[in-house]
């Protein structure tokens, strides 16, 4: 190891399994001071408990390395600051965070309820918010400034089954690039990963997905985190094993005019939006339509 975080004190949410635990792993083989925060509880939010947490300290411990463990809901605002403060009380600062606790939620938006759309909301969004209010309200203060990493989805783009968890991650990618924005001028950058590994999160993806290991994504949050990124702020990164992909920074693509700059008509739409700007095609439609058309062709095979 390089040494790429000496001294720098890290907090790592959702850290007691999979990319967390990875990615808390890999910062204290780098140098740094980690709090491993962890409610550790089940995919579906339930049965909490610190011994997740306490086994990953465990492990660094036996490295060599140094960590605390925390077991304190991020969801809440108490939870959140209790993540930043454990940095700060034990080490005497904060230099960086990584937000990665999650649940899950599945179902088709038109069987979800309310209490299961709220909850993953309050844990994946909600759940960055309250350490990124926290972790830049000490770091615009430090002379040092420090680094937020969110953990996003390619799912923000829509899911099927997901609604709640594709809302929350495309809300995360808003919320870290505003941050990434406000905290420019106080040395403070913020970015977000968009990892795809085998988890217990990724098992119960119903299609095949490419994917590459939790491992592979703790290198990029290392090299986030350190000062050799402090001029890298408001990215979205895609980890699949090997490979390290930059999304494009969202702007509108074609624009159309209203004949002479005046209004336009619902007739007038309907007349020029289809040969002037047209769509722009959704990466999953294809896939959807393959798929039923494999549903379809099974169905008529069984007929």
């Amino acid at each position: 190891m390089t040494g790429y975080l000496d001294g720098k004190n890290i907090v790592v949410t959702g850290a007691g399994n999979g990319i967390g635990r990875a990615i808390a792993l890999g910062c204290a083989a780098e140098g740094a001071n980690v709090v491993v925060a962890d409610f550790g509880v089940s995919l579906h939010g339930e049965d909490p408990s610190s011994d997740v947490a306490d086994a990953v300290v465990a492990e660094i411990a036996a490295s060599g390395g140094t960590a605390v463990a925390l077991a304190s809901d991020i969801s809440t605002m108490e939870g959140g600051a209790a993540a930043v403060q454990a940095a700060v009380d034990t080490w005497g600062s904060i230099d960086g965070a990584v937000c990665v606790a999650g649940i899950l939620r599945e179902r088709m938006i038109f069987n979800m309820t309310e209490e299961e759309f709220d909850d993953v909301i309050r844990v994946h969004l909600k759940g960055h918010f309250t350490v990124y209010k926290h972790a830049s309200a000490i770091m615009r203060k430090q002379e040092t400034g420090g680094s937020l990493v969110g953990v996003t989805s390619g799912a923000f783009t829509g899911s099927t089954s997901q609604a709640n968890y594709a809302a929350a991650k495309g809300g995360i990618i808003s919320l870290t690039k505003s941050a990434a924005l406000a905290l420019k001028r106080y040395g403070v950058n913020a970015n977000c990963i968009a990892p795809s590994a085998r988890t217990r999160m990724s098992e119960n993806v119903p299609f095949e997905i490419e994917a590459g290991e939790p491992e592979d994504v703790a290198p990029l949050a290392v090299y986030l985190l350190s000062d050799a990124a402090r001029d890298i702020t408001a990215q979205v990164y895609t980890v699949v094993g090997p490979r390290i992909s930059v999304w494009a920074q969202f702007g509108e693509v074609r624009s159309m005019f209203a004949p002479d700059l005046t209004s336009w008509t619902p007739e007038g739409i309907q007349e020029a939006l289809p040969r002037t700007i047209g769509t722009e095609e959704h990466p999953t439609m294809a896939l959807l339509e393959q798929q039923a058309a494999q549903r379809q062709a099974a169905a008529q095979a069984n007929t």
